[in-house]
């Protein structure tokens, strides 16, 4: 068996600025190029993780919940916030300096999932993740929800057998 790791082993942090030529005509980042970024930030952090190339297998969910502005200072914080058998989950958080007072707040999140693959393009198994803060926990005890939806979603396991999201709506 792999030696488990902590999400903060994968802790990947990218910080840039936004320039005139990423953003739209009103002034704010494309969404394209925050999901650009999001994505090279989390493929480092699973990189990190399984210590593997690693490809994009989806984007499970990108909250927009903040425009960011031309000049913004944006720095994406992404772990693995939960690792199967050839799988990673990626959560991240997108935070903007205010321009005058340097305070951070929080503008967007996201969560994508990679493969480790071998040079031929197989996948190979992953070390497993122990979380240890209260919110990694939180993010890893709900890492499996999601993948349990996005299997059932996907016809890939039957919603019967989906004990994680049973355990939502129904009281045994």
């Amino acid at each position: 068996m792999m030696t488990p790791k902590t999400p903060t082993d994968s802790l990947t942090i990218l910080t840039d600025m936004v320039l005139p030529s990423e953003t739209n005509p009103i002034g704010n980042m494309f969404g394209g190029e925050l999901l650009a970024r999001m994505d090279r930030a989390a493929s480092i952090a699973a990189r990190r993780h399984s210590r593997r190339i690693v490809v994009t297998v989806s984007v499970n969910n990108v909250a927009f919940t903040k425009m960011i502005p031309l000049g913004s200072v944006v720095t994406i914080e992404a772990k693995v916030s939960r690792a199967f058998t050839t799988s990673m989950e990626v959560f991240m958080d997108v935070w903007i300096e205010d321009r005058e007072s340097g305070k951070r707040y929080k503008s967007n999140e996201g969560i994508y999932t990679f493969v480790a693959v071998d040079e031929m393009g197989q996948t190979v198994s992953v070390p497993p993740i122990v979380p240890e803060s209260k919110l990694e926990k939180q993010r890893f005890n709900a890492a499996l929800r999601r993948k349990q939806l996005s299997l059932v979603i996907a016809d890939k396991m039957d919603p019967l057998l989906a004990t994680e999201l049973k355990a939502l709506f129904i009281k045994e």
